[in-house]
C-alpha cells in the first residue's frame, strides 16, 4: 500500500497543511487519528521510529496547521498576520527540537517526542512565513486542489503544487476543453 501523504510543497510546514486536501470542496483531512499524525511525523522523516501520540496531541497538532495555514494564506493574500495564530505557532516553535545524530555508518538517526516534531514544523511556519521565501508561498491553482506550495522556479512562475499530478490534470482538462470547443463549431 502506498503512502496517503504527499511532500511536493517544497516546506515542511506546508506539507503539513497539505494533510487537509480539497479545502473548499470535498475537506478531505488525512490526519484523522493519532496514528495517523504519528506516520505522517515518520514519512516526513523528523523522527525514524513512531512515538507516542493519543487525540490530544493531535488536536495540538491540528490546532497547528490550521492556524499556520491561516498565516501563510495571509501571506499569499498580503494580508495582515491573526495575532493568535502568531501566539500559536510561535509558541510551539520555542519547544524542544527531534534530536539528530549521526550514526557510525554515517546516517543520521532521528529522535524525539510527537512535541519535538510539532516543535520542527511549527519552527518550519516561523522561518518561512517570517523569511526571504514568504513571497514565494503560492496556491495551487488547480481549482479543486488548495494545496499551499514554496515557488522555487527562477521566474516565480510555478502554477501548480506537483506537475505530475495538478499540472497534468489541469493540462488534460484545458485540452479536452479546447477539443470539446472545436467539436462544437465543427458541427456547425
Amino acid at each position: 500500500m502506498g503512502s496517503m501523504f504527499t511532500f511536493v510543497s517544497g516546506n515542511l510546514a506546508l506539507d503539513f497543511i497539505g494533510t487537509v486536501q480539497s479545502r473548499r470542496t470535498e475537506f478531505t483531512d488525512l490526519l484523522e487519528t493519532p496514528g495517523d499524525l504519528v506516520e505522517w511525523t515518520v514519512e516526513a522523516a523528523l523522527l525514524d521510529s513512531a512515538p507516542a501520540a493519543d487525540t490530544g496531541a493531535l488536536a495540538d497538532a491540528t490546532r497547528l496547521r490550521e492556524a499556520t495555514y491561516r498565516l501563510a494564506l495571509a501571506v499569499t493574500h498580503g494580508e495582515s498576520l491573526a495575532a493568535a495564530d502568531r501566539q500559536l505557532v510561535n509558541n510551539l516553535a520555542r519547544g524542544a527540537l527531534p534530536e539528530l545524530t549521526v550514526e557510525a555508518s554515517g546516517s543520521v538517526k532521528r529522535s524525539g517526542t510527537i512535541e519535538t516534531a510539532l516543535a520542527a514544523i511549527a519552527r518550519s511556519a516561523v522561518e518561512l512565513i517570517g523569511g526571504a521565501d514568504r513571497g514565494r508561498i503560492k496556491e495551487c491553482g488547480r481549482e479543486d486542489c488548495t494545496r499551499l506550495y514554496v515557488d522555487t522556479s527562477r521566474a516565480g512562475s510555478r502554477r501548480w503544487c506537483d506537475m505530475t499530478v495538478c499540472g497534468n490534470r489541469a493540462k488534460s482538462a484545458a485540452f479536452r476543453a479546447r477539443n470539446t470547443e472545436t467539436d462544437t463549431h465543427a458541427v456547425h
